[in-house]
């Protein structure tokens, strides 16, 4: 008998494009020193992990890495859905960055470098079976994140917002790996499906106060990551004190790791009937906290920050229904996790969206400043505020936005399914609380400045850089098309 496992080296090919390119970044910024050829080939690596992830997941679910029927890698059609968006939110953010990068505030080799390092940890955690390979490529998205954030020179709001974000990853990623080693030592295993199978085969296991302890833990720990209540404290200033571009990658990219990890772990490892009610109070809590506390914001970033958090809790929600007999039978527990898997999709292009419009509409390498500088910023460039503006509506849930209307559509009915009305009724209710700040910001787009300033204070003074043009226009056009075929997302997130 051999100890020697095979390796289906297809199904590990976007992981193998996502880390080739973080070498390559690093080869080429080493021996040419040439910053547009290394900002081509972090764009090209990123466009084909992208491209890779698409062909391996349409050639049906592939595993490796097994022993007997446990697998530590999964790659099937969700696990490809969220290779292919990290890929292209870091094709976008790349985008977004180069106008600060070819200015010379960041050093482009090290950016770049950390941006492809993060990708590799969102294009493995998708395909994670095993709790070692969540957690490991969890803290892979995460950690370049710490640098990146407080890599913006001569900004002490920057290296706050970096010492701040450590710190809280810090307690997060104890908390996890605590959460982790609890339940090893109750159950004996580490896969995510072999979990599931100890803790329904072994009722007893499930009364243990270790085993409550375990999950509680486990999931404040990923509660931490996701920004939800009371867990949340560290993202309005993290995303504010960090570079645009970085505060939209957090906001995106970043969030959505989180969320599929703490999906894989609820969906394929932990009891329903543990989880749900936990779930449901976060869910409230996150999407309420979030929406009221954005109505009091002046500063853009920190809008959309405290905007990110109550996200994030319509994206918790559906989960909330496996508080209910009625939401655990099968059925519904696939509609409720392709409800979420769908909304945080939509979410994070809406919300790339978002952020690129803001920094088209700001200088260059300049922070978001406030929802004034917004002020009359259709007059002098419509195009660019129109992008913005439909972004906003999209997150509000707003036609024309039909990418949000859907998402926030998928979630109540997924909530209705389940026997959560009082959830969906909860859901509703925030969404109008959402339109306020929502609406204030679009508004501002198009209300005159005043006569004193009829520059706007000189924020859209500053001509766009292309290639942030052509970042909005994309990310634009992709909300757009994913509000006209939604079903197509949500198919591949209920696989």
């Amino acid at each position: 008998m051999t100890g020697v496992q095979s390796v289906d080296n297809v199904a590990l090919l976007p992981a193998y494009l996502a880390a080739g390119t973080a070498v390559l970044v690093l080869l080429t910024d080493l021996l040419l020193a040439r910053p547009r050829a290394t900002i081509v080939v972090a764009a090209l690596g990123a466009l084909g992990t992208a491209v890779g992830a698409v062909l391996v997941g349409v050639g049906g679910e592939r595993r490796t890495f097994c022993v007997g029927a446990d697998c530590s890698w999964i790659f099937g059609g969700r696990a490809a859905l969220v290779a292919t968006v990290v890929a292209l939110l870091t094709l976008g953010v790349l985008g977004l960055s180069v106008p600060a990068l070819l200015a010379g505030r960041s050093p482009v080799g090290e950016y770049v470098f950390l941006l492809a390092c993060s990708m590799t940890g969102g294009v493995v955690l998708g395909a994670a079976g095993d709790l070692i390979t969540l957690i490991v490529a969890l803290e892979t998205l995460t950690l370049p994140l710490y640098v990146l954030v407080g890599l913006r020179r001569g900004s002490l709001a920057s290296a706050e917002a970096a010492l701040t974000f450590f710190v809280v990853s810090v307690v997060a990623t104890t908390l996890t790996l605590l959460g982790a080693a609890l339940l090893y030592a109750v159950t004996g295993g580490l896969h995510l499906d072999r979990l599931s199978t100890l803790l329904a085969e072994r009722p007893e296991l499930r009364d243990l106060p270790l085993t409550t302890a375990a999950v509680a833990v486990l999931l404040v720990g990923l509660a931490f990551k996701v920004a939800a209540v009371p867990f949340h404290a560290w993202a309005p200033a993290t995303y504010d004190g960090a570079p645009l571009p970085v505060a939209a990658y957090l906001s995106t990219a970043s969030k959505l790791g989180g969320l599929v990890a703490l999906l894989a772990v609820v969906q394929r490892a932990l009891p329903a009937d543990q989880t749900g009610p936990v779930l449901a109070l976060l869910a409230v809590l996150t999407m309420t906290v979030g929406n009221l506390v954005a109505l009091r914001q002046r500063r853009t970033v920190r809008l959309l920050a405290w905007s990110s958090v109550a996200q994030a809790g319509y994206i918790l929600a559906p989960l909330g229904a496996l508080a209910l007999a009625a939401g655990r039978t099968d059925e519904a527990r696939a509609a409720a996790y392709a409800a979420a898997v769908a909304y945080a999709v939509f979410f994070v292009v809406l919300e790339l969206a978002a952020f690129a419009g803001v920094t088209a509409l700001r200088p260059a390498g300049a922070d978001g400043g406030t929802v004034d500088d917004l002020r009359g910023a259709a007059r002098r460039h419509p195009w660019r505020a129109a992008a913005l503006g439909l972004a906003l509506v999209g997150l509000a849930g707003l036609p024309p936005g039909l990418a949000g209307l859907f998402a926030k559509v998928t979630v109540v009915r997924a909530l209705l399914d389940g026997g959560a009305a009082w959830l969906a009724l909860v859901v509703a209710l925030n969404a109008v609380i959402g339109l306020a700040y929502y609406l204030r910001v679009t508004a501002a787009l198009w209300t005159p400045t005043p006569l004193a300033a009829p520059n706007g204070g000189g924020a859209a003074a500053v001509p766009l850089v292309g290639v942030v043009a052509v970042v909005l226009a994309v990310a634009t056009v992709a909300a757009v098309v994913l509000g006209v075929a939604p079903q197509l997302v949500l198919d591949l997130a209920g696989r």
